[in-house]
């Protein structure tokens, strides 16, 4: 595929994922922090899922993606018992690297938003290369 169709494939694609925010879901039990509110961890779990269902019907069977970059920012709090969406868009492609635009809402209210890259590879090769790696660390 050459780069153009590859850019063409992805860009623009959007993916959704959402969550219903319970006690395990707390600063409290992810550690981050003493609080009974959705952890920042689980608001960028919740986001690369967004991401990887953005890519659901475009990735090639043998390939995968992986998260190599997230930045975000965690603008305000959401309460146990929250339903909370994050919502991903495509908006650059860079040889295999795809950037996701991200914003996280409870309802209309904006919690968070940042940016995830992940990186299209060829499943079979990454699995490889991490038993190699972890081969070579025992």
């Amino acid at each position: 595929m050459s780069p153009e169709q590859f850019s063409e494939k992805y860009l623009g694609v959007v993916g959704m994922s959402g969550m219903s925010v319970r006690q395990g879901d707390t600063a409290i039990a992810h550690g981050s922090g003493d609080v009974p509110v959705l952890a920042t961890p689980q608001v960028i779990a919740l986001a690369e899922s967004a991401t990887v269902a953005a890519l659901l019907e475009c990735i090639e069977q043998g390939e995968t993606s992986v998260g190599i970059r997230v930045e975000f920012d965690h603008i305000s709090t959401a309460s146990i018992g929250a339903e909370v969406r994050a919502i991903a868009t495509c908006t650059k492609v860079e040889n295999n690297r795809l950037t996701f635009e991200i914003e996280v809402h409870e309802q209309e209210r904006l919690i968070a938003r940042g940016l995830v890259i992940r990186a299209v590879v060829d499943r079979v090769s990454f699995l490889a290369k991490a038993a190699a790696q972890s081969l070579s660390h025992q």
